[in-house]
């Protein structure tokens, strides 16, 4: 959605969707934005993980129990006892050790072809999360919201999807949050300390493998550390989506700098803000 400052500020329902890493303040934006006027919050990654990938998260965890647990294995097949995924906006916790990382199964890792699969049921998870923002527009206009945020994963960009791109486009502004140089040193900090796991493209992973392995003089993905491929590879999937998330901004949508939104105390200079990138 193009548009002019003016005409934004006299929208009766306006409808952003946030773009850009982790870290970068979405979340933040979102939770200044709700002091002023009724805005319904839509968390992509927490409709992935409670409608998407929720069954494959219980299958995965009722997995590992038999072959820890075997006592227990009797008990959920005749369904004695059963298991919940209690995801929330604050707590995505399941669909993180769901998408897992790659590597040493002795360390945690997942074997490549396990690996693979769960990244391309996460990509087709996003992708109908995103596909489901106009119909959540108009429950939430219906619940009394007349505004609505789209708190989209930071793997958004590496769908590569236009049809995606276009609803979002179509429904909401398109809102990239541009990380200065000081926020991307502190995003990849956070990654040496807290190495998460994380949605690559297929060709990007394949690639980075390949060097991982060459520098490190590995042979197989299965004698990778898990949390070392994540702190190598995290700098380079930061430099690899920059371009990506510009890309979606200039053609759909509009930029503002993490820094300047930091700056923001309330709602008021949070709209300033966007009025400065719609003009």
């Amino acid at each position: 959605m193009k548009l002019s400052a003016e005409v934004f500020k006299h929208l009766k329902n306006k409808n952003l969707t946030l773009l850009g890493m982790s870290g970068v303040g979405k979340t933040h934006l979102a939770k200044l934005l709700s002091g002023k006027g009724k805005w319904f919050h839509y968390s992509g990654d927490y409709r992935i993980g409670a409608k998407y990938l929720n069954d494959d998260i219980l299958s995965s965890v009722k997995q590992r129990i038999k072959q820890e647990i075997v006592w227990l294995t009797e008990l959920l097949d005749n369904q004695s006892i059963s298991l919940q995924n209690h995801v929330t906006f604050d707590n995505l916790s399941s669909v993180s050790a769901f998408l897992g990382k790659v590597g040493n199964p002795e360390q945690g890792g997942l074997p490549i072809d396990e690996f693979t699969r769960r990244q391309a049921l996460f990509k087709q998870a996003e992708i109908n999360t995103m596909l489901d923002i106009p119909s959540f527009i108009q429950k939430s206009n219906q619940q009394g919201c007349d505004n609505f945020i789209n708190d989209a994963g930071g793997s958004l960009c590496e769908l590569d999807d236009d049809n995606v791109y276009q609803v979002l486009a179509e429904h909401s502004i398109i809102l990239y949050i541009r990380a200065s140089k000081a926020n991307e040193s502190a995003l990849v900090k956070r990654a040496q300390t807290h190495p998460k796991p994380l949605y690559y493209q297929a060709e990007f992973l394949k690639a980075q493998l390949d060097v991982y392995l060459k520098e490190n003089q590995l042979i197989y993905v299965a004698q990778i550390n898990p949390d070392e491929f994540v702190r190598w590879i995290f700098p380079r999937l930061l430099m690899h989506r920059i371009p990506k998330y510009e890309s979606i901004a200039s053609q759909y949508g509009y930029i503002i700098d993490s820094e300047d939104l930091y700056q923001c105390k309330n709602a008021n200079e949070v709209f300033e803000l966007i009025h400065g990138a719609l003009d």
